[in-house]
């Protein structure tokens, strides 16, 4: 494997980092500028909502350059993001920086798998892109909860100073490892937004949306959560973080590994266990030991939907998938955004710090609804719910492993 994966890897570890460690830092950040948790809470909103509207817009002006340039300009973004973060003087300033470095996220992975795919022999590329993807499951198991104690000993600031930092060491990275590639040429966007016309696709990325959504309703407000239900320490918060990146990277590879065999079952399964388990978590966070099995339980539950989902959108969108993959990693914050406002406003209703586990029991169920909607739709019209395995392209079945 080529060096220039390692950049690629580096690059992605800071953007998981810079997305996730906030999770756990919303106490630090509300009481450093005097404002509440559910206020806290749009650093996660407002960094969603930026990665669901700059995905496919940064995707499409990445046509127009080389793809090494635009990687580059990419953790530009990402660098001035986390240091307009770190020095914010006022909350305004900061959120204005978290949607900025989020704006790098979703063509990032979108192009830099284009990338890796290509810096390799052709029976490689899966390893390459996975080799890639591999820098954002290790920042959930290791950057996420390093930077939240490092922002619970020093300070918040210094965590987001040190993820600019990070960027840094992708972008020379990539600047110096990854060799100089075409721009791409012959792309349609005519036929890339043909794609929306299919009902199935808006179907599969409306449960992305709340699917996924319901994960975060949970995890966004963990901190609070923790410590003021469950009873733990601040410092307990780094630790049950380790669990939930160990869920996600345990969910993320049974759902890879089942998302060709049978899609919409994983996702029947996968969705209904993970609204019960949201559910559950209302009774479980009252105690220390069941709320870190359960937080375990909604990161493995929650990331054994993401192949299936993003395989639900490429196999639907199959003539022109590009634009709607990247706009399903959008669809994935857009779930992020719309999850942490309502826990917000359940928690500013006065409902307790568990209340958001029932909004995301909800959206999951929901989710669930649409899957079952899907498959009922398909089978009215006599259409395959999957596309033969054999059929679909090498990178397109190893860029699922997101």
């Amino acid at each position: 494997m080529p060096l220039a994966l390692l950049a690629l890897a580096i690059g992605a570890f800071g953007i998981g980092t810079t997305e996730f460690v906030i999770m756990g830092l919303l106490p630090e950040v509300a009481g450093d500028f005097g404002v509440s948790i559910p206020t806290a809470g749009f650093l996660v909103t407002g960094y969603a909502l930026g990665v669901m509207f700059g995905a496919p817009l940064m995707t499409v002006l990445g046509t127009k350059v080389s793809r090494k340039r635009m990687l580059m300009l990419l953790m530009g973004l990402f660098i001035a993001g986390n240091l307009l973060s770190a020095l914010a003087p006022a909350f305004g300033v900061m959120l204005i920086g978290r949607v900025v470095a989020s704006l790098a996220h979703g063509a990032f992975f979108g192009i830099g798998s284009v990338v890796a795919a290509e810096l390799v022999a052709p029976d490689k590329k899966a390893g390459a892109i996975a080799m890639m993807f591999t820098g954002l499951t290790v920042a959930n198991v290791v950057g996420v909860p390093l930077g939240t104690l490092v922002g619970q000993t020093v300070g918040w600031r210094v965590t987001f100073a040190l993820v600019a930092a990070l960027g840094v060491l992708g972008l020379v990275g990539i600047a110096k490892l990854v060799p100089d590639m075409p721009r791409p040429e012959g792309v349609h966007l005519r036929h890339e937004l043909a794609a929306f016309k299919n009902a199935q696709v808006l179907l599969a990325m409306a449960m992305t949306v709340l699917g996924f959504g319901g994960v975060f309703a949970a995890i966004t407000y963990i901190a609070p959560m923790m410590t003021h239900v469950a009873g733990f320490a601040d410092g307990s918060v780094t630790w049950l973080l380790v669990l939930f990146g160990l869920g996600m990277v345990g969910g993320n590879l049974i759902g890879g590994k089942y998302a060709d065999r049978a899609l919409m079952p994983l996702l029947y399964v996968s969705l209904g266990a993970l609204a019960v388990v949201l559910a559950l978590f209302t009774l479980t966070a009252h105690n220390k030991v069941l709320a870190a099995v359960t937080i375990a339980l909604i990161g493995a539950l929650g990331f054994a939907t993401v192949p299936p989902l993003q395989k639900r959108v490429l196999d639907q969108a199959h003539g022109a998938p590009t634009l709607a993959s990247a706009v399903n990693i959008g669809a994935f914050n857009l779930g992020n955004a719309l999850s942490a406002w309502l826990g917000g406003l359940v928690i500013g209703a006065g409902l307790g710090y568990t209340a958001p586990n029932w909004v995301g029991a909800v959206l999951a169920a929901a989710a669930l609804g649409l899957a079952l909607l899907s498959a009922a739709l398909e089978r009215r019209a006599g259409t395959p719910s999957e596309v033969v395995a054999g059929a679909v392209p090498a990178e397109r079945r190893a860029a699922v492993h997101h």
